[in-house]
C-alpha cells in the first residue's frame, strides 16, 4: 500500500500497536502526525520517523482538535485518522470497580474516539473524503470478566464507527474498525498481571505481534477495506489474514 503524500494522524502512538503502526505507515511513505500523552517516547519515535509529535490527551477535545489542526496546517488536509489510544484499566469485578478509573476508561476509549471523529470529519467532508480507522476489540461484542469498562467503551466505539459510516460514506468518508485479537503489548501484560479472567491465563506465545494490526490498518486504507465500511475487520478471521498477507501459523 503506497501512502506517499498522504497525511495520517495516529493516536496512542508512543508504544504498542500505535508505534508499530507509525513505523508501518512511515515505511509506506505517509506524512505522520503522532499523538500520545508520553511526550518523551513520542518525540523519540517522531524523530526516528521524521514525523510530527503532538503530545496530548484524546479525552480532551481541545488536544484532539489541535492535533488534527496540526496535520491539516502542515499537510493541507488530513487523509487518515487512526483512533488507537486506549486503556484496559480498571480490571476488576464490576461491583468492586473504582468509579473514577471506570469513568477515565470511558473518557479515553469512547469519548476519545468521538473527539477524534468530531475533530477530523469536518475537514474530511470539506475535502471530499478521508479514512477513519478505529482499533476495536472482540470485547466490543462479548463480555469478559473484570473488563466492564473496556467492554462497554469498545462497544460504544463500534457504534461510533457505524454512525460515522452512516453519515459520511456518501460524502467520501470511510469508517472502519479493526479487531486485532490479543496482541503482545504492555496492555496485554497488564491483563496477565491482573490474574482476572481467562485471557489473563493465556500463554504469551498465542498473542500476535503489534506489527500485524499495523499492517492490517495500512491494508484497510486501500480497496481491501471497502467491503468492511461501517463494520469491523477481525484478525481472527483466516481469510482476512490471508488477504493481508499475515502468517497463518502463529497467533491464532
Amino acid at each position: 500500500m503506497d501512502m506517499s503524500g498522504k497525511s495520517v494522524l495516529i493516536t496512542g502512538a508512543s508504544r504498542g500497536i500505535g508505534a508499530a503502526t507509525a513505523r508501518a505507515f512511515a515505511g509506506a511513505g505517509a506524512r505522520l502526525v503522532l499523538m500520545a500523552r508520553d511526550r518523551d517516547a513520542l518525540e523519540d519515535l517522531a524523530r526516528d520517523l521524521d514525523a510530527v509529535a503532538h503530545a496530548g490527551d484524546v479525552a480532551n477535545f481541545a488536544d484532539m482538535a489541535a492535533a488534527v489542526a496540526a496535520a491539516e496546517g502542515r499537510h493541507g488536509k488530513l487523509d487518515v485518522l487512526i483512533n488507537n489510544a486506549g486503556v484496559i484499566a480498571p480490571i476488576a469485578p464490576l461491583a468492586e470497580s473504582d468509579p473514577s478509573e471506570w469513568a477515565r476508561a470511558i473518557n479515553i476509549n469512547l469519548t476519545g474516539v468521538y473527539n477524534g471523529m468530531r475533530a477530523a470529519m469536518p475537514g474530511m467532508l470539506a475535502a471530499g473524503g478521508g479514512t477513519i480507522l478505529t482499533v476495536s476489540s472482540g470485547a466490543a461484542h462479548r463480555a469478559n470478566e473484570g473488563w466492564s469498562a473496556y467492554c462497554a467503551s469498545k462497544a460504544g466505539a463500534a457504534m461510533l464507527t457505524a454512525s460515522a459510516d452512516l453519515e459520511g460514506r456518501g460524502k467520501g468518508v470511510r469508517a472502519i474498525g479493526l479487531s486485532p485479537g490479543t496482541v503482545a503489548t504492555d496492555m496485554q501484560r497488564d491483563v496477565k498481571d491482573s490474574g482476572v479472567g481467562a485471557i489473563s491465563r493465556l500463554d504469551w506465545s498465542v498473542h500476535i505481534p503489534p506489527e500485524w494490526p499495523a499492517r492490517a490498518l495500512l491494508w484497510l486504507c486501500g480497496p481491501g477495506g471497502d467491503a468492511h465500511l461501517g463494520g469491523e475487520v477481525s484478525l481472527r478471521d483466516a481469510a482476512t489474514r490471508a488477504a493481508i498477507g499475515l502468517d497463518m501459523g502463529a497467533g491464532a
